[in-house]
């Protein structure tokens, strides 16, 4: 062989959402803070997200999360979100996998029966603590960022659709979320594909009507997804998160579930201690608990744990051939749907 680059990723999914993490090849990406290296994946070269998420190497469901060193006292690594659209600020269910993947390899040293771990991301650090046992990572609590609500209740004109009604709420990234039973379907396996397609439609028009911006963190504005949601019991929500091109979450969201206890404490419907259930398109679920409140800029905000589990499956070596074609990746509609970027 003779690659001229090669990567070394450890396979993870947590409740059935993929979400590898490069090990190794990459030493770091230019920037100050991790919203800089995020930015310049995303604005000057995006050649290593193509690589590993794009055919022939990557497939759509699935996320790849690069660790790099963190760019902040305390922390004990950075890593940035790569999926098929651009580079994201962060993911729960990225960070779990994160976490079991740096534990169970030994990157970080595990202890038993907590470890703690802080990532530095581009939306701020989280703080997770790993329950372990017998050197396995049983599960993984994250003290996600702040959450808050941008607006309840503002509805979106939708060609071909009609009037939307959705609440825009942050939790890491920006969450149009939305009631499914405004477009007649429930969150369900055989309807995943309807669902992929409506948020994932719903959200380019949304960005269109409505403008974000994170007081803090200004890059950060645009909705980034939409989260169909769909009440069980009182405590317990379905969630179904799509992302672009055009695939739903496997997991229950960590980001989204954090967006949804936003807008429940802003409707009045939670208070500091209360423990809600999000429980994914297949069953996979997440314990969501709000810690406390705080203000973000001038916003009023919660504080989210979101828990769940992540197993690691395998390990996997990628380089690039010097003649290889197909080097920058590609997506074909078949697969990736008919909204390609």
């Amino acid at each position: 062989m003779r690659w001229k680059k090669t990567l070394q990723l450890i396979e993870v999914h947590c409740e059935g959402e993929i979400g590898k993490v490069i090990t190794s090849g990459v030493i770091d990406i230019p920037g100050a803070t991790m919203l800089d290296k995020m930015n310049y994946i995303n604005e000057v070269d995006d050649s290593l997200r193509r690589l590993v998420t794009m055919e022939p190497r990557g497939c759509l469901q699935m996320s790849v999360n690069l660790l790099l060193p963190p760019t902040v006292p305390g922390a004990h690594a950075g890593f940035i979100v790569l999926q098929a659209d651009k580079a994201h600020p962060m993911s729960g269910s990225n960070c779990i996998c994160v976490v079991t993947a740096l534990l169970e390899t030994g990157m970080i040293t595990m202890q038993e029966p907590e470890t703690t771990v802080v990532l530095d991301t581009p939306a701020g650090l989280v703080t997770a603590v790993a329950s372990c046992s017998d050197g396995r990572c049983i599960s993984v609590s994250l003290d996600m960022v702040p959450a808050f609500t941008e607006q309840l209740d503002r509805q979106f004109e939708i060609p071909n659709f009609g009037v939307i009604t959705a609440d825009i709420a942050f939790g890491g990234v920006y969450y149009a979320l939305i009631d499914v039973e405004q477009i007649k379907l429930s969150i369900a396996p055989e309807n995943a594909r309807e669902l992929a397609a409506f948020g994932v439609g719903f959200r380019h028009y949304i960005n269109q009507q409505i403008q974000v911006q994170h007081p803090l963190l200004p890059q950060i504005n645009e909705v980034a997804y939409v989260m169909f949601r769909q009440r069980e019991e009182q405590n317990v929500w379905r969630t179904c998160t799509t992302l672009p091109p055009g695939r739903v979450d496997r997991s229950p969201c960590g980001t989204g579930s954090s967006a949804n206890l936003a807008t429940l404490d802003t409707r009045g419907e939670v208070e500091p201690g209360d423990r809600l259930i999000s429980r994914s398109t297949i069953n996979g679920e997440f314990r969501i608990e709000l810690r406390g409140r705080t203000q973000v800029g001038e916003k009023l905000a919660v504080l989210p744990r979101v828990t769940g589990r992540a197993w690691i499956y395998g390990i996997q070596q990628l380089g690039i051939d010097p003649d290889d074609p197909l080097s920058a990746g590609f997506m074909l509609s078949d697969t990736w749907g008919p909204a390609l970027s």
